[in-house]
């Protein structure tokens, strides 16, 4: 493997893990990083789909106790209900995002959308932080939410198909906006963020199975592994700060970057 390929993929890998579960759109942030390493095509968007499968694994080790519980006792009354509301939060996003897959992947993921999108995104972000300062959470642990609180979520979701609008950062406002405390928001994104994640890779990786071959085994592994671990530092250190911090400077980050990127392809 090229040296040069190599601190490509490892860059890619730690931009995928520093930013999955950030209210700043990884997709985002992989196409434009990708633009500027020159590392596009469609081999590109493979490896940047299949890297978002080790930043899953990164929710999964970090709630690792908790999955291992869902999956020993789902029917269990507690379980089963958690399972239901992530099924339900699932659906929406799930179902839109097979009808207008095909258009998103050949028309909308080009740098100059992904900054609209994150500056449109930031001021969402700080108008809802505004409303929100006003207004007490009122659930404030994720076993304690309604099948609606779930749904408001899920639809909140549907607009993290545009790239450059985060799926995190949707799920996470949606969360706020259903009356979720913000660590309570946090911690259902992440969950949630497992089923979604798990259908759109295997979704996306077996539509462009045709693109790989056994030599794309070792960059892929690579680009895995370290946003594995970036995403399980980033997870822990997001939920110490969510309980102590708003998410304005993220919004503020979107704006200011977003602004920067729009300006420079135009």
């Amino acid at each position: 493997m090229e040296i040069i390929l190599l601190i490509k993929i490892v860059i890619l890998g730690i931009v995928e893990g520093l930013t999955e579960f950030l209210p700043v759109s990884s997709t985002g942030h992989l196409i434009i990083v990708g633009d500027v390493l020159e590392y596009t095509g469609e081999r590109a968007n493979t490896f940047e789909i299949f890297i978002q499968l080790g930043a899953i694994f990164g929710v999964l080790w970090h709630y690792r106790a908790r999955v291992l519980e869902l999956a020993a006792h789902a029917l269990r009354p507690r379980e089963f209900q958690f399972l239901a509301r992530l099924f339900i939060a699932f659906l929406p996003a799930a179902i839109l995002g097979l009808l207008t897959h095909g258009y998103i992947k050949a028309y909308l993921f080009n740098p100059l959308t992904v900054a609209g999108a994150l500056v449109v995104g930031g001021a969402v972000i700080l108008l809802v932080e505004r409303w929100y300062r006003h207004h007490n959470a009122r659930v404030h642990d994720i076993d304690n939410m309604s099948y609606l609180d779930a749904l408001k979520v899920g639809i909140a979701q549907m607009f993290s198909l545009f790239p450059g609008v985060s799926r995190a950062g949707a799920t996470i406002i949606g969360g706020l906006l259903a009356g979720l405390s913000r660590t309570t928001a946090t911690e259902f994104s992440f969950f949630l963020a497992i089923p979604i994640m798990f259908a759109a890779t295997f979704f996306d990786l077996y539509q462009s199975a045709e693109l790989l071959s056994v030599a794309d085994i070792a960059p892929f592994a690579i680009g895995f592994g370290v946003a594995f671990i970036t995403a399980v530092i980033v997870v822990r250190t997001f939920l110490v700060y969510v309980g102590r911090h708003t998410f304005r400077p993220f919004a503020w980050y979107r704006i200011v970057f977003g602004l920067a990127v729009g300006a420079y392809y135009w």
